[in-house]
């Protein structure tokens, strides 16, 4: 009985792994196709195409924080998310400071010697694809924004300027947004 159970679960896995696979192909794909249409941007500003493509609406996400903080002090990191559209949009939470807590490493933090960060939070497992409940609205030509304290989801506590990159691209759909510094006095 228990090695049925093993090469069901082994079975399941795989399934999974493949469906997730072909979900994030198909995205990927249109991405691109959405990407060659969209205008240049900026190097701190990053156009995202919307979960719903039938609003055809570009998302814009802006990542901010503080230049210096004392050590020992939160390190509160801003998203700020855009519609330029003329259609509502919206955008997996998952992975993004709109789940107002660490519930998965999505960023990438770096010391000025390219050490990273230990990543001390949990790691959520999800169902897939999210239900509704985890998408964000944002009213056509409208914005919305959430901030999240680095200190409780990643061990920074030396001082030194510290790079932040996100990395939850690939669930909350918002690309190529920006990376900011912070000191540590």
């Amino acid at each position: 009985m228990r090695n049925q159970l093993i090469t069901m679960a082994a079975c399941l896995s795989i399934f999974s792994f493949t469906a997730c696979q072909q979900s994030q192909n198909a995205q990927s794909a249109e991405n691109d196709t959405t990407q060659q249409a969209a205008p240049d941007t900026t190097a701190t500003v990053a156009e995202t195409p919307a979960a719903d493509t039938s609003a055809a609406a570009a998302l814009t996400t802006v990542m901010s924080a503080p230049e210096k903080v004392k050590a020992g002090a939160p390190i509160m990191v801003k998203f700020t998310v855009t519609n330029n559209s003329d259609k509502e949009a919206e955008f997996c939470k998952w992975h993004t400071p709109f789940e107002e807590k660490f519930l998965n490493s999505f960023f990438e933090i770096q010391d000025s010697k390219g050490e990273s960060a230990q990543y001390q939070g949990v790691m959520a497992k999800r169902i897939m694809p999210p239900p509704a409940e985890s998408f964000i609205k944002v009213p056509a030509k409208g914005t919305v924004s959430a901030e999240i304290d680095l200190t409780k989801g990643y061990k920074i506590s030396a001082p030194g300027t510290y790079k932040v990159a996100y990395q939850g691209d690939g669930i909350s759909g918002l690309k190529n947004v920006n990376t900011v510094s912070v000191t540590v006095e």
